[in-house]
């Protein structure tokens, strides 16, 4: 029983320090990354032009946030759930997530004349904030519940 209480008290200060985390990379996105859209899409932006970005740039800043709010959000993932196999399963899913969304996004930048800036700024929400996390872990949840 006392083992029991102490394994999940360290699931639960592990799942506040990895959400500690995600927070960080929130609170100071300015700071680390490299992301001109993110005055831009603060701003009245329908009527504006796109702002100058280095392509190269934004995508490793890109692939860069992705990774470490993925780091995080599989972290939160294992210390709740315990199973390695919605661990793999979960990084199958955010790996195959980031190809198709990293696709469309730079699709949209470099391939429309005029980017539908609706559609730009949620799939490049999807890329930098983890919002995966908020979907996976009540189906997750609802998955165990009905084994």
């Amino acid at each position: 029983m006392i083992k029991k209480m102490f394994n999940n008290k360290k699931s639960v200060l592990f799942t506040i320090l990895f959400l500690f985390g995600l927070v960080s990379i929130r609170i100071f996105e300015k700071k680390l990354f490299y992301d001109p859209f993110l005055h831009f899409f603060r701003t009245e932006y329908e009527n504006q032009q796109l702002p100058v970005f280095d392509g190269f740039k934004l995508f490793l800043n890109i692939v860069f946030r992705y990774s470490m709010n993925t780091l995080l959000s599989l972290g939160i993932i294992f210390s709740v759930f315990k199973e390695k196999v919605l661990l793999v399963f979960s990084s199958w899913l955010y790996l195959v997530f980031f190809i198709v969304l990293t696709m469309i996004f730079f699709g949209l930048l470099f391939f429309s004349e005029k980017p539908d800036y609706w559609m730009l700024f949620y799939v490049r929400r999807f890329l930098i904030q983890p919002l995966f996390l908020l979907l996976f872990l009540p189906a997750f949840y609802y998955q165990k519940l009905k084994k």
